[in-house]
């Protein structure tokens, strides 16, 4: 009968290549992680309105719908859209310990006048190496921010202000609703009525040279008279 031969150097050479596939394996991981893979980044850009936020946000919900992306609004208002599949691969190595490049977008809309917002957009990416963020901006990637201009454009959203009923008085420097009320009504008081009209929240909340709506009821008569701005009596 032959002896069994000694399967000693079967569970070396095994061990052997295991240790080697860990080594090629870790070794790739690990460059991959120094280049900015195997992490989470953020990278953010804005874009300026002439628009209310909640008229930025409609337009930002409907340019983003055109592109064909998914997205939920917070309670809060800010716009998340879902994750996507990142176009770059980690390699077999780093894919083998579930690392899945992928990335969204979260959208904030900043007022900053009655009459302007600040979009901001921040693209979350995770497993994508810094060096590649850039070609996941919203502005590279889905051309957002054109898009929102082109949507505005196309369907602007109506404006609250009343264009009948009164006058159109532009604020001078330094002139809040309080000394707007007081030049074209006589009394200070009457910037809340102005305010409530125009959708401005407080005295302070206006720019100068800004068109602020008047209505008749609340004008003196030489405000009627000599005002140079538009409106319908």
């Amino acid at each position: 009968m032959r002896p069994a031969g000694n399967p000693r150097w079967k569970v070396g050479a095994a061990l052997a290549l295991t240790c080697l596939f860990a080594g090629c394996y870790y070794t790739g991981f690990f460059f991959y992680k120094s280049k900015g893979g195997g992490t989470e980044a953020a990278l953010g850009e804005e874009h300026q309105v002439n628009y209310p936020p909640h008229d930025a946000l409609i337009l930002t919900q409907d340019a983003l719908r055109g592109k064909g992306v998914l997205f939920e609004v917070q309670p809060d208002n800010p716009i998340v859209t879902l994750w996507q599949k990142a176009a770059n691969l980690p390699g077999l190595l780093p894919s083998l310990v579930g690392v899945s490049p992928q990335y969204r977008y979260e959208i904030q809309v900043v007022p900053q006048d009655s009459n302007k917002s600040k979009i901001i957009v921040n693209v979350r990416a995770e497993d994508i190496p810094d060096d590649q963020l850039d070609h996941y901006k919203a502005s590279a990637r889905l051309d957002l921010f054109n898009e929102i201009d082109r949507v505005a454009s196309i369907t602007p959203p109506p404006s609250t202000v009343p264009r009948s009923g009164g006058v159109n008085f532009a604020l001078l420097p330094n002139e809040d609703l309080e000394g707007l009320a007081t030049r074209v009504t006589g009394n200070p008081n009457n910037w809340q009525a102005i305010a409530k009209d125009n959708g401005i929240s407080a005295p302070t909340d206006v720019t100068a040279f800004q068109s602020i709506w008047v209505r008749n009821d609340l004008l003196k008569n030489s405000a009627k008279q000599s005002s140079p701005a538009s409106g319908t009596p």
